[in-house]
């Protein structure tokens, strides 16, 4: 009985679920310094945050629609990272996606369901492209991921902001594009709650009621599907095999038959098609159009943090985007009901960020625990 409990302990005071356990509870502690600093309470600023998250069925709803572009951006993050590259260019790839489905939102007409397909599979396969640009640079010319990916960010917004200012896309008076056609939006019962028989029935089931006045869609279901797709590829397939070899050690997979060049493409590209599936479904289901940007917006940085804090695993990068959704949504709400800071959100982002960072720091804390509990 004794081994069993101390094989139990081995198993959850061990791994990566431990430290990033351990890095979030360290994250909130400095939160709370942070806070009691500034002279506000701690439990007090915490108490407003969760009830801001859980508080009505309206505020999981949003909690959810912040966390599902994060949780695909953490996957692009996630997926490069599992192939031993650095895709820092989640965010340009985001744009991308964005912009061709808006593109094709608007100027292509079909009928609903198809044009959705169309929509999705047009962006994604344009972000696909434009992970790959940085994958042939650095196959071909040994260009890093890391300084392509980030020029590539910036072309990206610049393109974004030239195409919207093109007559005929341009909304006149305004700073976006035209919107997207209904036919193309991924809006959950978005049209029937606003007939006659919808409001009936919305009235008799107020949670419901309380759910469906936000923009909830599909993009959450999208999500967790493309979270399993990237474990199968990664864990269940030869193509998975032959990208985590190469991540593991190029030139011993190209001992073993593998090509490196090849696999650095598909890897970059993949990871592309994933963070445009977020921009895609920003636009589907959310914004339903593109504006001109004054800066990055900071989905594909935060997809970094989301997929460190889901240590680089697809089903990880899903609880670790709906943390970061709800630190997001809730989080600003104590500087409207107690006039604390709502920077104090982005430290304890940071300081989770941080502490993920520094594994060895953790682990030799919970050695130092060990050890204390051997005397």
């Amino acid at each position: 009985m004794k081994n069993k409990k101390n094989s139990l302990k081995e198993m959850l005071f061990s791994g990566n679920f431990t430290i990033t356990l351990i890095s979030i509870l360290l994250g909130l502690a400095v939160g709370a310094i942070a806070l009691k600093i500034a002279g506000y309470s701690p439990i007090e600023a915490y108490s407003v945050i969760l009830n801001g998250i859980f508080g009505k069925p309206k505020y999981i709803s949003y909690t959810i629609i912040y966390a599902t572009p994060l949780i695909m951006t953490g996957l692009s993050v996630a997926f490069a990272f599992k192939t031993g590259l650095f895709n820092i260019g989640a965010e340009g790839q985001f744009i991308v996606g964005a912009l061709v489905a808006t593109l094709v939102g608007y100027f292509v007409k079909l009928p609903i369901v198809l044009h959705a397909i169309v929509v999705f599979a047009a962006a994604i396969t344009a972000a696909g492209i434009w992970g790959a640009v940085a994958g042939f640079l650095k196959a071909r010319f040994g260009v890093h991921e890391v300084i392509a990916t980030i020029m590539l960010n910036w072309i990206a917004l610049y393109l974004n902001n030239y195409v919207i200012m093109l007559e005929g896309f341009k909304r006149p008076n305004s700073e976006a594009s035209y919107k997207i056609w209904d036919t193309a939006t991924v809006g959950i019962l978005e049209k029937w709650r606003y007939t006659d028989a919808g409001r009936v029935w919305l009235k008799a089931h107020p949670i419901l009621q309380s759910i469906f006045k936000t923009p909830i869609n599909l993009g959450i279901i999208c999500a967790i599907l493309l979270a399993v797709l990237v474990w199968f590829i990664l864990s269940k397939t030869t193509l998975g095999y032959e990208l985590r070899a190469v991540g593991s050690n190029k030139y011993a997979a190209e001992y073993g038959g593998i090509n490196v060049n090849k696999s650095i493409i598909i890897s970059m590209s993949i990871a592309g098609a994933l963070a445009g599936a977020a921009g895609a479904m920003q636009v589907m289901g959310i914004s339903k159009q593109v504006s001109i940007l004054a800066a990055m917006e900071g989905y594909g940085f935060d997809g970094i943090a989301v997929s460190l804090i889901g240590s680089n695993g697809a089903f990880g990068c899903i609880f670790a985007g709906l943390l970061f959704g709800a630190l997001k949504y809730g989080g600003p709400k104590i500087q409207s009901a107690m006039g604390a800071p709502s920077e104090i959100v982005s430290i304890v982002m940071g300081t989770i960020v941080y502490f993920i960072a520094m594994p060895k720091f953790i682990k030799m804390l919970l050695d130092a625990r060990k050890r204390k509990e051997v005397k």
